[in-house]
């Protein structure tokens, strides 16, 4: 009878199990490293594209309404009026630098919410728009700061009130913000959320001793930027003149083109904005440079 060798039945040896673990750890270290990467590049790109969609709901409306701009000339009324107008609040201390009030008259197709033509369009064209940027709850307006972001809100009045209580005003913010019984920064007005800065740079052309000029005017904070920017039935008034023209010069010209711009941040990182205490200066600018995305729009106006 032959007796089976102990050596057919001999098990792994220690060195043997040491080098399975080592070579299984360095696949797992590298299927969960691929996998972190994978995980981040997916997030920034969700992030981005929630952003871009953010930016294009917001930029497509006010260039709608930027394209059927109107106001008249020879008169003293006043037709569009932007003011900078930074919020002055934000997550722990980080309000945005820079936001504009911004009201005009246009012919907005959404007027009468959109039922032109029916029993419900009670006549005329010429609506009155206004946009501001905000630091509040978008639905509930409360005043903890769990669910507060940066909000711009879209307020339209109808053709029928603005011309029975803007038209015609010397100045119409004023009767704007009375209008329709509610403030602009209502929950039916929100636009959109995540907006850290909103501004908008005008392109005006006048005639100069030179010749024939155009020239930029942003509104916002800054030494290039005005503070206020109105246009009457007299011209465009500012509280600075761009270099390269008079006063009087700047006044005569006429709108050609408004550039919207705006900064929309993740929601990551006003998640990380509410949560951290260190954000200021270089380090805040720095955040800001890594969690937000710049959008701008250039809109062609009619003839004003």
């Amino acid at each position: 009878m032959k007796i089976p060798s102990n050596h057919s039945r001999r098990g792994f040896t220690l060195i043997e199990l040491l080098v399975a673990m080592a070579i299984t750890t360095i696949i797992v270290t590298v299927l969960v490293s691929v996998t972190a990467m994978a995980l981040e590049t997916w997030n920034r790109s969700r992030a981005e594209i929630r952003a871009a969609r953010q930016a294009k709901s917001m930029i497509d409306t006010m260039a709608r309404d930027f394209e059927s701009f109107v106001s008249r000339r020879g008169n003293t009324f006043e037709w569009l009026y932007a003011k900078s107008n930074p919020s002055s609040d934000g997550p722990r201390g980080t309000a945005s630098p820079n936001a504009i009030d911004l009201i005009f008259f246009s012919a907005a197709t959404d007027r009468y919410e959109g039922k032109i033509g029916t029993d419900d369009d009670l006549g005329g064209d010429v609506s009155t728009v206004g946009y501001k940027l905000t630091y509040k709850d978008p639905i509930a307006g409360a005043a903890g700061d769990e669910y507060k972001t940066f909000v711009l809100y879209r307020k339209l009045v109808n053709p029928k009130e603005t011309f029975e209580k803007i038209l015609g005003q010397a100045t119409i913010k004023a009767p704007f913000d009375a209008a329709g019984g509610t403030a602009i920064d209502k929950e039916e007005n929100f636009v959109c959320e995540n907006v850290y800065q909103f501004t908008v740079t005008f392109h005006a052309s006048t005639t100069t001793a030179a010749g024939l000029k155009s020239v930029t005017v942003p509104v916002g904070k800054g030494a290039k930027s005005v503070e206020e920017f109105r246009v009457t039935g007299n011209g465009i008034q500012t509280t600075f003149v761009p270099d390269g023209v008079t006063n009087e010069e700047l006044k005569a010209g006429r709108l050609s083109a408004a550039e919207i711009s705006i900064t929309v941040l993740s929601d990551f990182g006003i998640q990380q904005m509410r949560r951290r205490s260190d954000l200021t200066g270089t380090k805040l600018n720095d955040f800001i440079a890594q969690h937000s995305y710049h959008y701008s729009k250039v809109v062609q106006l009619p003839g004003s």
